[in-house]
């Protein structure tokens, strides 16, 4: 994505050299890879019926019992290129999360965000009587982008090196390129990022200076 330019790749490297791991959001960037290979080994992640039988969302079957798919459908991606957008700008954003909202905190809001997500993509599919696959960590890392929103605002517009400015860019330009282009769930993109700005509001505890 273009929006990625504006983060500084070796600054982003070098913060995580120097400073503590963020190990909740490296794991989760593991799961995902390895669900992806997982899923190459046992088919492809851009077949369809595969995708479906290692649990993508898909209306119809979410009616008939199988809310499931609500969940595994974040660790699910079609293709190659839709993990590594994914999952790279999670690289980038997700330790600013983890640091500021701890880690336990940071899990509840990816896991619950990417779920608001998910609901709200079986919603607007349900609404428009359209039965398409649906599949992607978008919704979850929506929510790490809402939640970060929130944070920041507390933090009178800065975190470390991002500003409110920056962040607010980054997230209209993400959204702007899922409407531009075609099978993105964009609802999944908003209702991620709503979910992640009110999880945040609840469970952020912003750190007194010493």
């Amino acid at each position: 994505m273009a929006q990625l330019e504006n983060y500084g790749t070796e600054d982003a490297i070098d913060r995580m050299r120097k400073g503590p791991v963020s190990w909740v959001n490296l794991t989760i960037i593991i799961v995902n890879i390895a669900v992806f290979f997982w899923v190459e080994f046992t088919g492809s992640s851009e077949d369809i019926s595969h995708m479906l039988e290692c649990g993508a969302a898909y209306p119809p079957l979410i009616l008939e019992g199988e809310y499931y798919r609500l969940f595994t459908c974040m660790f699910l991606h079609f293709g190659f290129e839709h993990l590594f957008n994914n999952m790279l700008l999670l690289f980038f954003i997700g330790g600013y999360l983890e640091r500021a909202a701890g880690p336990f905190r940071y899990l509840i809001i990816y896991l619950a965000g990417g779920l608001g997500g998910s609901l709200l993509s079986f919603s607007r599919n349900l609404d428009l009587e359209r039965n398409v696959a649906s599949a992607g960590a978008s919704g979850a890392v929506f929510a790490v982008i809402g939640a970060m929103v929130y944070i920041v605002i507390r933090n009178k517009g800065r975190l470390e090196d991002i500003s409110l400015q920056r962040l607010l860019l980054m997230a209209a330009l993400s959204i702007y390129f899922g409407f531009a282009s075609g099978g993105v769930d964009n609802a999944a993109h908003i209702g991620g990022l709503a979910a992640g700005f009110f999880l945040c509001v609840l469970l952020y505890r912003k750190r007194r200076s010493s």
